[in-house]
């Protein structure tokens, strides 16, 4: 596997690393468990780091040495590609030829990457762009930086080069069809999954004892990264609406974002601090790091509900590990969204970013019946997901994937 601008050794949350780091672990992790032993091949951002790490059993990280170890963000990590590239294929031609049986990017930077070592090492090229520069910049949030152009491109020979492409949602697959002419019978759409083992329902007062939180809380809560894209702003400009119109009393309100800034939030890092501020809300908010695990549990448990108001997800994990813990989710209707979160089943889906809009919503779902109702529905959406079963079809992918290229060698051999 091929993740160039960021680790799955790395927590989730901050920085660049998010979804997709979770992804790369779960799917990496099971698929040694199957007997596919899995390397990834990263980007070293400290010198402190080993050239290679176990990030379990069957699965190692290597750290490519290539450009300044700190200080380099996701925009000018293209001009790194050749020297990231040639720390991969020094680490392939120490082992005899064949010892990687087949490449799966991860983002369109490590995409160009994998475009050469597939034509070096002759194996199949799999795909997954985790999020698109042609939808993000049609759902840009006010005042957010566009894409660059140079990305849209890169994209693109990505996907007319690659020999699978994984999609997320039947609506990502659709965009890669329509906006990159991407040839249907080479789209594959796989849900990512849940830790259904981690993230389940359990003792609530506990959690929010353990947040230090009141048993009589309304407790609304956003993890993820602070940035534009993700819309925690949306969350707070509808707390101050609920407290202004009293439909939560502003003594029983705790709202809690769990995160740190990331891509152009980092241009502005205080800057949600000083929304609620200005908002006239700080008294109710909670800002606490990005944290993994059972602490992460913690923060699901204890929530009424979790909002997920992203102007664009591919997917939303946290929308899926929120409701495997018996919390519905009030989210943006955007992209994959509406596959993570079952509308009036699971949770409530929101046209548009309004604050009033989200004020209505998160107060229709934390009302005592409908709670019950769709927190109920959240466990069983939730379990109809598994990071198994997500690798089940990774694996199947990959084998047709390695199939069709063998008999594409083989025509192109007779050809001759």
């Amino acid at each position: 596997m091929l993740s160039l601008h960021t680790s799955p050794l790395e927590q989730p949350g901050t920085g660049d690393a998010g979804g997709m780091n979770v992804y790369i672990t779960q799917t990496a992790t099971r698929m040694a468990r199957r007997g596919i032993a899995v390397e990834v091949f990263t980007r070293a951002t400290s010198s402190e780091l080993p050239p290679v790490a176990e990030l379990a059993p069957g699965v190692l990280v290597r750290h490519v040495h290539a450009g300044p170890f700190e200080g380099l963000g996701k925009n000018d990590l293209p001009a790194q590609l050749c020297a990231f590239t040639a720390g991969v294929l020094r680490a392939e031609a120490r082992h005899e030829p064949g010892h990687y049986g087949l490449v799966h990017s991860h983002y369109w930077l490590s995409g160009q990457v994998g475009w050469l070592v597939r034509d070096r090492w002759g194996v199949p090229l799999v795909h997954s762009a985790h999020t698109l520069a042609k939808v993000k910049n049609a759902a840009l949030a006010d005042g957010d930086t566009p894409e660059p152009r140079s990305r849209e491109i890169g994209e693109q020979q990505v996907v007319d080069q690659a020999d699978r492409l994984i999609a997320n949602t039947a609506v990502e697959a659709n965009q890669l069809v329509d906006l990159y002419d991407a040839p249907p019978d080479r789209v594959d759409t796989i849900s990512p999954g849940v830790d259904l083992d981690l993230f389940r329902p359990g003792d609530r007062a506990a959690a929010r004892a353990a947040l230090g939180l009141r048993q009589d809380a309304v407790v609304l809560a956003f993890v993820g990264r602070i940035q534009p894209l993700k819309a925690p702003d949306v969350l707070l400009r509808a707390a101050a609406e609920l407290i202004a119109s009293g439909a939560v009393p502003r003594e029983r309100l705790a709202v809690v974002v769990v995160g740190g800034p990331s891509g152009s939030g980092l241009e502005a890092p205080t800057s949600l601090h000083e929304l609620g501020a200005s908002l006239g809300i700080s008294d109710v908010l909670r800002f606490l790091p990005p944290r993994r695990g059972a602490e992460l549990v913690d923060v699901y448990r204890a929530a009424d509900v979790v909002a997920v108001p992203s102007h664009n997800e591919s997917f939303g994990l946290v929308a899926l590990e929120a409701q495997a813990c018996g919390t519905p989710v009030v989210a943006a209707a955007v992209g994959g969204l509406p596959v993570a979160v079952a509308d009036r089943a699971s949770g409530l889906l929101v046209p548009g970013h309004d604050p009033v809009r989200w004020a209505e919503a998160l107060a229709l779902a934390v009302r005592p019946g409908l709670w019950s109702r769709l927190s109920r529905g959240a466990v069983a959406h939730a379990n109809e997901f598994s990071w198994e079963r997500t690798t089940d079809a990774l694996v199947a992918g990959y084998v047709d994937a390695a199939a069709a290229f063998r008999r594409a060698l083989f025509a192109a051999e007779v050809a001759v």
